[in-house]
This record gives C-alpha cells, structure tokens and sequence, in this order.
C-alpha cells in the first residue's frame, strides 16, 4: 500500500472534491439528459453536466443538491450516488475528484431555468450529445450503464408514469431506457407474474382502438423483489 505523503509541517496534499449530477429524463419517447453550458472557465461555453466543488463545511450530498438547485433551478429529488471519478488529468486546474449522481426523473415536474454560472440549460438525447467538458461524457455513459442494469431488478420504471397507466405505456418507458424493443406478450406476461402491478379496474379511451386497461404498482411487493434481487429476464 502506497504510503501517505504529507507536506513538512504534517499538513495533507490539497486535493479539490467535486459532485457532478447525471439527471435523466424521458421526453417524446427519447431518453435525455440535462445539461448547462459552462459561463466560467475552463470549458467556458461547453456544455457539461449540472455540478462544482463542494464546500469546506457541506457533506458531497448536499452539495449535489446545492449545485443541481443553483444551476438548475431544480430541487427537491432523491439523487443516488453513482462513481467516484479521479483521473488526475480530467480537470486542467489540478487535482479534483468528482462524486458522481444520478436520478431519473419526470421532466414535466420542474421549471428549468438556467442560473448560476450557467448561460443555458437544456434536456439533451443521449444519442447525440454535443461536445462534453471534461469526462462527462464518461460520467453520462457511465449513468447510463447503471441505469440500464438497474432497471432489471427494480421498478425504477415506474418513476417516469402516472399515478395509473397502461401496460403499453410501462413497455414504452422500459423500451427506451433500455435502447431496445421488447416482445409485446413475453413483456406483459413477465411483469403480470411478478406481482408488482394492480389492476385498478379503470380503462383509458385511446383512440378507435378497445379501452387500455390501467394498473397502478403495489409498493409493498415492490419492496420484497428489492430486498430478493429477482432479475427481469425479458
């Protein structure tokens, strides 16, 4: 194990921490992510993600919350901590360590408003990131394998639907997250065996088309296959 270096009068190496935010979204059946335009430098007018240094007196939590507010103009969600990056080139001032969040959220619920040290703020698809700052792109990329895997064993899903939906539209919102099409009946069939979904015994009119049947999610269970790590296998 390497030894701890210290300077002469027994202080630590200054090293900066940072937190960076990976928020995800699903807008017109693409899956985004927010992203701010730098004011400052360096990477001044690159698009990066939601983030900064987190204070001498915050936890890396609250500064992500914080960072995400004051850039963003969003708050109030539940951030789920994703990767510790610490390449010691991926930041051209010197040494900074990142923390890295991410949540998947429903974009309709917020009022985007660029702020602090911000120019802009947009939802971008991830298939076609512009230019990113320093790794974000990794850190995105990263998000994103997590998230894909994530869904396989909670209902992660569900975040992005109505209090009541249809099986379609369960299947549309795993369908993007994952990037790939799924079988309609083995989809249903699958997610109807597992419990999580009550049929609520109320129909939505779509259309011409026979009435969709609505479901709500039964928490409870939701918590037991959790605990369990039963894998989707779809």
């Amino acid at each position: 194990m390497p030894t701890l270096q210290t300077s002469s009068n027994g202080h630590l190496p200054k090293h900066a921490i940072a937190v960076d935010v990976v928020l995800l979204t699903i807008q017109g059946g693409t899956l985004k992510v927010l992203l701010v335009k730098r004011e400052q430098a360096p990477y001044r007018g690159t698009w990066a993600l939601p983030g900064g240094v987190v204070g001498a007196d915050e936890s890396v939590d609250d500064a992500a919350l914080r960072e995400l507010h004051e850039e963003t103009n969003i708050g109030n969600i539940y951030l789920e901590q994703l990767y510790t990056f610490g390449d010691p080139t991926r930041d051209p001032r010197g040494r900074v360590i990142t923390v890295a969040y991410y949540a998947l959220v429903n974009w309709q619920q917020f009022q985007l408003k660029a702020r602090q040290r911000v120019t802009e703020a947009s939802w971008f698809a991830v298939k076609r990131l512009p230019t990113l700052a320093f790794d974000h792109r990794r850190i995105v990329d990263y998000a994103l394998e997590r998230l894909r895997y994530k869904i396989n064993y909670t209902t992660v899903g569900f975040q992005l639907l109505p209090r009541e939906f249809t099986l379609t539209e369960l299947q549309s919102s795993y369908e993007v997250i994952l990037g790939q099409r799924l079988d309609k009946r083995n989809f249903r069939r699958k997610m109807l065996q597992l419990g999580i979904l009550k049929d609520t015994a109320h129909v939505r009119a779509i259309g011409r088309q026979r009435p969709a049947r609505l479901y709500t999610f039964t928490e409870p269970k939701v918590v037991k296959l959790q605990e369990k790590g039963i894998i989707v296998p779809f």
